[in-house]
């Protein structure tokens, strides 16, 4: 959402005018030429941009009683990642697998992807994310137990320093009985690996 104060346009509490004004000197400081007929936009691209990368769409959380008393493993596998390295402000992107085991409410499928999303878009690093949705979804939806595994390359690895192509990371977090029961830990880890291996490995 695009708001005024003053003269300023702030979007998501980001100083979109201030922003462009940032590129313009980054872009005189790596000597190139701001105003010349190739870059006269690029600050404007590049704070909206920014904006749009760090400013999560609001979402309602649905939740519903679990009236049939379900009480096997939710899991929704393969959720678009992206997100920026807060060290180097470049990309990381890759999948997420979320999964919990249902106390007395279930939740909206597309609300998993909504919470991955929410935490995303924001500067990052992958161990923090992986985190903040599993304690968010522990918090709001008070389920027996939660299940987060995320997998994205780092550009920054990618592009520059060791310049890995292809290299992904992987972290996990686990809460309530994912966590304490042997049994529904490896059932959650064997569903995101057979999301991983494909059925046919």
């Amino acid at each position: 959402m695009l708001t005024k104060f003053g003269q300023r346009i702030y979007r998501g509490g980001m100083d979109v005018e201030g922003a462009q004004k940032a590129v313009t000197d980054l872009l005189k400081a790596l000597g190139k030429d701001p105003y010349s007929v190739h870059l006269a936009d690029t600050p404007r691209r590049v704070a909206e941009a920014y904006a749009e990368m760090l400013t999560p769409r609001s979402f309602t959380m649905t939740t519903f009683p679990n009236d049939e008393g379900y009480d096997e493993l939710v899991l929704a596998r393969g959720i678009p990642v992206q997100s920026l390295c807060e060290h180097h402000m470049l990309p990381f992107h890759g999948v997420a697998h979320v999964g919990y085991l249902p106390g007395e409410r279930i939740l909206g499928l597309s609300k998993l992807a909504r919470v991955v999303e929410m935490f995303a878009r924001d500067l990052q690093v992958q161990e923090r994310l992986t985190k903040q949705v599993a304690d968010w979804l522990q918090e709001h939806l008070q389920p027996l137990g939660v299940g987060v595994v995320i997998e994205a390359e780092h550009m920054c690895m990618a592009l520059r320093g060791v310049r890995v192509n292809g290299s992904r990371t992987v972290t996990s977090a686990v809460k309530g009985v994912l966590r304490s029961d042997p049994a529904s830990r490896q059932e959650f880890f064997t569903l995101v690996h057979a999301a991983r291996t494909g059925p046919n490995t």
